[in-house]
């Protein structure tokens, strides 16, 4: 295949995979496509196979250009994260979007500096616990003054949110 011939075919192929959703289009549908563009049988063996090359290299580019994105987008979330947490070093693991405490359990949310929601395992049940924190020799540990709810505690109590915020809302109207 002359080099005229394969820089056409690039080219279509590029332009073809620039517009077209790469969830949905298949190699087939991409050499089919470009093939009624330039009038050429990609079907043959040799063209197929140089269609299949420059499929595969615009998806690794494609792949690359991903990664290198989502790894900007994480340096700058641990980056928003230094700034935005006034933490020690050492008190809390992190690991992607989550947060663990020194035990291992995830924190969901801070409540305030001493209060935090975590989901953690006892004694081979979930709980959620909602609860107080003290500082000890540079560790945060949980208080007794807080609430442990099962899975099902959580869901029946998740179900009334709704009623207790109209009960809220109630109770400001009035004051």
């Amino acid at each position: 295949m002359d080099s005229e011939t394969s820089n056409g075919i690039e080219e279509t192929v590029l332009d073809i995979l620039k517009t077209s959703n790469l969830e949905e289009v298949s190699e087939q549908k991409i050499r089919r496509m470009a093939s009624e563009k330039l009038g050429l049988d990609l079907s043959e063996p040799t063209r197929k196979k140089f269609v299949r090359q420059v499929v595969e290299k615009f998806l690794a580019e494609e792949q690359a250009k991903r990664e290198a994105n989502a790894a900007d987008e994480v340096k700058e979330e641990e980056e928003d994260d230094e700034n935005d947490e006034e933490e020690e070093d050492g008190k809390v693991k992190s690991s992607g979007d989550k947060e663990y405490d020194d035990e291992g359990d995830l924190i969901v949310c801070r409540l305030s500096q001493k209060r935090r929601v975590t989901v953690t395992d006892f004694r081979g049940k979930t709980l959620v616990s909602i609860r107080e924190y003290y500082s000890k020799e540079g560790k945060e540990l949980p208080t007794s003054k807080g609430i442990s709810l099962t899975a099902e505690q959580w869901a029946t109590f998740k179900k009334n949110i709704p009623g207790v915020e109209q009960a809220i809302k109630k109770m400001e109207s009035k004051a």
